[in-house]
């Protein structure tokens, strides 16, 4: 019969707990760690006055302060459970070994198998060192200690000179012979007991039959409430709805604000005396636009509380008002959750291949970055978010009194750049011309140049250099990313001064025909453009976009355009034309290779089906070779007969 020992200290439980932390523990810190070293703001960024200070509120926000500090719920669990790691790793080391097996040749210093003479002749050795009339006590040592060592020793030698005892020790390990089982159980006796069983009953149905079920339908039903683009299912739905062909700016901006009924929530803590200001001052600002905007929102004419603060809080962010710090959170919440609403709305209208309300969606991206109230032209005349959008506006700046802020303006130059399109081409791989239905890339070539004249004049002159590079193009063509590798700067952080969060430039990437109105292929989000550099020899980025050629043959004449998700009405639109050459266009060689990869083996199930459609097939070398054998066969059978009639 077994017996039990249970962990009464809790030192195997420990180390139990011990090990599930650290297999938790470990990944989430590194990952924690990854993600705020490249949270910190390496990047150099734009350094004007209004961009400096906003970078300064973003880190006080994320970082918060010293009597309230701001920390997520990812990391509070770290601490804790480093902590409780910690703790149970010292309490692991300090914890005395219990139900240590006794061993007489270890307590002697002796190996197994010696003699009874050398036990005897340790035995008067150790006698002389450790007996406690020629010890004197020390310190660290008392008199009952060094009484206590000699009894060990004594009890030890008188062990293993009983031939008996040392027998049962040297055959069973025990100076008693044969011993029961003894299994040790990682277990406080206290669990077990009796009079403890409800309550250990309770905790296991606290925790088996209530919290983890409501933990995984929590899960659950929050998983299907949302879409793959992390919004509501309502919210997208709304916004399958609402989107039409012909959308413009003023649709996009209402499915917008329609969204937030079901993404935020009516907190209470929102003062309706500051929002009723507020709608006042827009109002003011705006006139009959503004009731306009909230009947197009509104169902019925009627907005939802939600959808009422939401709009407030957008155009307080179009119009620069200063709010409250009540109830600033809350609009800085709002304003950073409108990217991952406007993506997918953008999907919805490029899944759909509508040009118009694809590019009114983009175009608001950068409007809700600079804070650029939409389809208007012009912006508040203390900002420098129209950088950009017209060329005197460049050329004020150059002169360095744009605005009677010389200093600023400057510091905004220096660090605003244009997008340069080095090279824009289709190719396909291995391929002369481009044949129907075949897999086509829109090749492009990018980089920035800085609006400096030095630096806009150096661009421009190397501009046609990096094209040159051919094995350049067909390695990154042959491969399986769709931007090449990125060399030198990428550019810091843009000038946004309105925007409460950290940004870079990206630019939407849109092949389409204006004439239908149609997107061509689903766009394409280029980022990380390198700023041009004079000293390196294609200083630029790749990029391709991967489609199936149309299967008419013909010139098509469509046109790429290129929208900034920073900067108002920073865009680029060219003409580009893919023309369909006909298969007979090919060489001879070029068709043989073409028919060699289209046309199945007969052997195959593929060149089996291709020839029960009527289709034409490759016959196998294996199958010719057969057959001739098979009708020589067959002919020396005919001549080997005849021989023998001939004979007869």
């Amino acid at each position: 019969m077994a017996n039990y020992h249970y962990d009464e200290a809790g030192t195997m439980a420990a180390y139990f707990v011990i090990t599930v932390l650290a297999l938790v523990l470990i990944p989430m810190t590194l990952s924690s760690l990854s993600s705020s070293s490249s949270k910190k703001e390496t990047l150099d960024g734009c350094q004007c006055q209004p961009c400096l200070e906003m970078r300064i509120r973003i880190r006080q926000r994320e970082q918060g302060s010293l009597w309230k500090p701001r920390v997520s719920t990812k990391s509070l669990f770290i601490v804790l459970g480093w902590s409780l790691f910690a703790f149970l790793t010292r309490k692991a080391m300090n914890a005395s070994v219990e139900g240590k097996v006794y061993d007489p040749f270890e307590i002697l210093g002796l190996r197994n198998g010696v003699t009874e003479k050398e036990i005897k002749s340790h035995f008067k050795k150790l006698s002389r060192l450790y007996h406690p009339d020629k010890v004197k006590a020390s310190i660290n040592e008392t008199a009952e200690d060094i009484a206590a060592r000699f009894v060990d020793i004594t009890k030890a030698y008188k062990s293993l000179t009983d031939e008996t005892i040392r027998q049962n020790w040297e055959l069973y390990g025990h100076p008693d012979g044969r011993q029961e089982v003894s299994m040790g159980i990682a277990l406080p006796k206290w669990i077990i007991e009796g009079k403890n069983n409800i309550w250990v009953l309770g905790l296991y149905g606290l925790i088996f039959g209530g919290a983890l079920p409501a933990l995984v339908g929590r899960w659950w039903f929050g998983s299907r409430q949302k879409t793959k683009d992390g919004i509501n299912a309502l919210t997208a739905a709304n916004f399958f709805k609402s989107l039409k062909e012909e959308s413009g700016m003023k649709d996009a901006v209402s499915s917008l604000g329609r969204a937030f009924r079901w993404e935020i929530t009516n907190s209470p803590s929102t003062q309706q005396r500051e929002l009723d200001s507020l709608d006042a001052q827009i109002s003011e600002k705006l006139g009959q636009d503004w009731n306009d905007i909230k009947k197009m929102v509104g169902t019925d004419g009627k907005l939802d509380e939600r959808e009422r603060k939401a709009l407030i809080f957008l155009y307080s962010h179009f119009l620069h008002l200063q709010l409250p710090s009540s109830i600033e959170r809350e609009q800085t919440d709002v304003i950073l959750q409108t990217p991952l609403l406007l993506n997918a709305l953008l999907n919805i209208a490029a899944s759909r291949s509508w040009l118009s309300p694809t590019l009114s969606v983009m175009r608001l991206h950068a409007c809700m970055v600079q804070a650029s109230l939409p389809e208007k032209e012009g912006s508040p005349s203390d900002d420098f978010s129209s950088l950009g959008r017209k060329s005197d506006a460049v050329k004020d700046i150059m002169k360095g009194d744009y605005n009677n802020k010389p200093e600023q303006a400057q510091k905004v130059l220096q660090n605003r750049c244009r997008l340069d399109i080095v090279d824009v081409s289709f190719k396909v791989i291995g391929e002369r011309l481009v044949t129907p239905s075949s897999i086509v890339f829109l090749f492009v070539k990018l980089r920035l140049c800085p609006l400096s004249a030095e630096s806009a004049a150096t661009g421009s002159a190397n501009k046609d250099q990096p094209g040159s590079s051919n094995d350049r193009d067909d390695e990154f063509l042959n491969s399986k990313k769709d931007a090449e590798d990125l060399e030198g700067n990428a550019g810091g952080w843009a000038h946004a001064p309105f925007w409460p969060g950290y940004r870079k430039a990206g630019w939407w990437l849109v092949l389409a025909d204006d004439k239908s109105n149609r997107i061509v292929v689903p766009p394409m989000k280029v980022t990380d453009i390198p700023v041009s550099n004079s000293n390196q020899d294609g200083d630029y980025r790749s990029y391709k976009l991967q489609f199936q050629a149309p299967q008419n043959v013909g010139l098509f004449t469509w046109k790429i355009y290129f929208v900034s998700d920073t900067f108002v009405d920073e865009e680029i639109c060219r003409d580009i034309s893919l023309k369909i050459d006909d298969v007979a266009a090919l060489t001879a060689d070029e068709q043989a290779a073409e028919d060699d990869i289209s046309e199945p083996e007969e052997d195959t199930l593929a060149g089996q089906m291709a020839a029960m459609r009527g289709g034409s097939v490759k016959r196998s070398q294996g199958g010719m070779e057969q057959s001739d054998d098979e009708s020589s066969t067959d002919d020396d059978r005919d001549s080997e007969g005849s021989t023998d009639s001939d004979s007869d």
